[in-house]
């Protein structure tokens, strides 16, 4: 259910952008105002969700470690797994952002014969995980260049490393296919793995889709359905000094594309991409595992005003009688107590 309504969104989104801007001719509504709306709505809504992390409290110390903690001088700890100071802390979240340390050392779990655990390698899944974020990183590193007049050193070197096999012409770019394929790889995966079928919802399958509508509508502009790269640059140059005009001629598929990526980014701050910033405000990243060094107080441990059994039984002990509830102290017992007290008075 939930791919088939991710599935038809796309469809949808795909089929809105091809009568506006094809049949209706309203080019500077997906060549202008989409754009910009998108670029206000991610700035805002990552913003947003930035400050609303760094506004929750942590009032507890949770690290996520799998490794000896630091101790005494002669045991050895795990330096990247249960990291103890700044800087074994730095390291280990710059493999996690690089590499994807934690997702290669994932493992697969089966039943296997008499119903017992099987445990195997899940690299694949760490591969497909590279080959998506890099080949999107390069991508959109590449399309720096239609923004910037002339292209910075940086993109040019990129752009050329992307499409150094020189197949076809123009040159085939390797990350844009690349791209297409690893989201239909992780997309495929959910599909048809049941166990990750069962947990996957809307929301994993619709970014999925829709960047797989991003690369291919991009494969098709620049292989098949041919664009004029002179006014597109011209639109864009104009969106990036904020003198939008939108040239004659461009091509409908040119503003399928840019109006899938308007969404793609205002989608962005509200779906489960944003783990893109996320993962540096994650406290069970973030935190070094020193609580043996330094003691860790919870602000939230303020003095309260307390209500004591004795003092319950004392305010509802007749009460708790009625209901046969037992009581510690018979009301009797209370009785002789009293009047022993006042004839000793």
């Amino acid at each position: 259910m939930g791919v088939w309504f991710s599935f038809w969104v796309v469809v949808g989104l795909i089929l809105v952008a091809l009568i506006g801007a094809g049949l209706l001719n309203l080019s500077v509504i997906f060549g202008v105002v989409f754009p910009y709306l998108a670029l206000v709505v991610f700035l805002v809504g990552l913003i947003y969700r930035v400050v609303q992390w760094g506004k929750t409290p942590v009032p507890f110390h949770i690290p996520t470690t799998c490794g000896q903690q630091k101790s005494l001088s002669w045991i050895k700890y795990s330096k990247l797994e249960s990291p103890a100071t700044g800087w074994e802390v730095f390291l280990r979240m710059f493999l996690e952002v690089v590499a994807f340390r934690s997702l290669f050392r994932n493992l697969r779990t089966e039943m296997g014969p008499g119903f017992r655990p099987v445990y195997g390698s899940s690299k694949w899944l760490w591969l497909g995980g590279i080959a998506f974020h890099y080949s999107f990183l390069i991508v959109f590193l590449r399309h720096l260049r239609f923004f910037t007049q002339p292209p910075s050193k940086l993109v040019s070197i990129i752009d050329s490393f992307d499409g150094f096999l020189q197949i076809g012409h123009p040159h085939l770019q390797l990350t844009g296919v690349v791209l297409f394929f690893a989201a239909l790889y992780l997309f495929l995966r959910r599909l048809y793995i049941p166990q990750v079928r069962y947990i996957s919802l809307p929301a994993d399958y619709f970014p999925l889709l829709l960047i797989m509508g991003i690369a291919g509508s991009g494969i098709l502009m620049r292989y098949f359905i041919k664009t004029d790269i002179t006014k597109v640059k011209e639109l864009t140059m104009g969106l990036a000094t904020f003198h939008p005009k939108v040239p004659e001629g461009i091509g409908v598929i040119f503003y399928v594309h840019i109006f899938l990526v308007s969404v793609l980014f205002a989608y962005f701050p509200f779906s489960k991409l944003v783990h893109l910033g996320g993962v540096f405000l994650s406290p069970t990243r973030n935190l070094a595992n020193n609580s043996r060094m330094k003691r860790h107080i919870n602000p939230w441990d303020y003095p309260v005003k307390v209500h004591t059994y004795e003092e319950y039984e004392e305010e509802f002990r007749e009460k708790m009688k009625m209901a046969g509830i037992p009581v510690e102290k018979d009301i009797e017992e209370e009785e002789t107590e009293e009047k022993e007290q006042e004839e000793k008075e």
